[in-house]
């Protein structure tokens, strides 16, 4: 590993390079997948057939901008394509899902929990943050998948758009009220990821919460005196 002069602090690899310079691009292009993937869902019977083309160049677009940060981190991984995915499982299912990008924020909290320093607030902050952003992208995302493949079904009870962002929010909460229901296999199998992915990032949330209350408290029993807790005499 090489190493800076100031300090001999070590420098980041180009794999790392490369993640920090493309976080902005990478949510852009997420952006766009979701924009043009939600006017195509919801504009199918009002907006202009050349809108709706332009919407779908769009998704094409920003799911081939995937596939390509996806192909030059593997060749910058060094590792065989087997081995890189074991170990960027996730990264692979969002290329494959492009919809389910937003489950990429469950590895800041994975790469807090490892941390061996002292954590700071502000890193805590971002992942309850980010955690929750994700949460309503991902039960956005989950509504529109649901709403598409139900609103013509047999026997479907999601019939409205909003309907389903009802039944996204009762299936990220894991409540599942059952007035509402997917009949299709898709619907199903996006209630099963919804559940799934809420479970794990609702426990992001609270998980990073406690761990700050817990660091926080720890933090002002080590600067208090000997004795000088609330009550001692």
């Amino acid at each position: 590993m090489a190493y800076a002069m100031n300090g001999g602090a070590p420098e980041p690899s180009r794999q790392e390079r490369w993640d920090r310079r493309m976080e902005i691009p990478l949510g852009v292009a997420s952006v766009v997948y979701l924009a043009g993937y939600a006017l195509r869902v919801l504009g199918h019977r009002n907006l202009p057939s050349v809108w709706l083309d332009l919407c779908l160049g769009a998704v094409f677009g920003a799911w081939a901008f995937f596939v390509v940060d996806y192909a030059v981190r593997l060749r910058l991984s060094g590792l065989g394509p087997l081995r890189f995915l074991r170990s960027h499982l996730l990264d692979t299912v969002v290329v494959i899902l492009p919809l389910l990008r937003p489950v990429r924020m469950v590895s800041i909290y994975d790469r807090i929990q490892r941390r061996h320093d002292r954590p700071r607030l502000g890193l805590y902050a971002r992942v309850m943050v980010y955690s929750g952003l994700t949460i309503a992208l991902l039960g956005f995302a989950g509504a529109l998948t649901v709403y598409r493949y139900e609103r013509d079904a047999p026997g479907a009870t999601i019939l409205t758009f909003g309907d389903s962002v009802w039944w996204a929010c009762a299936t990220l909460a894991t409540v599942g009220y059952g007035d509402v229901t997917p009949v299709t296999p898709v619907g199903r199998v996006t209630a099963v990821g919804l559940m799934a992915c809420g479970l794990a990032l609702l426990g992001a949330v609270t998980g990073s919460f406690s761990s700050w209350l817990i660091q926080a408290f720890r933090r002002e029993d080590e600067g208090r005196p000997p004795g000088g807790s609330p009550g001692a005499s």
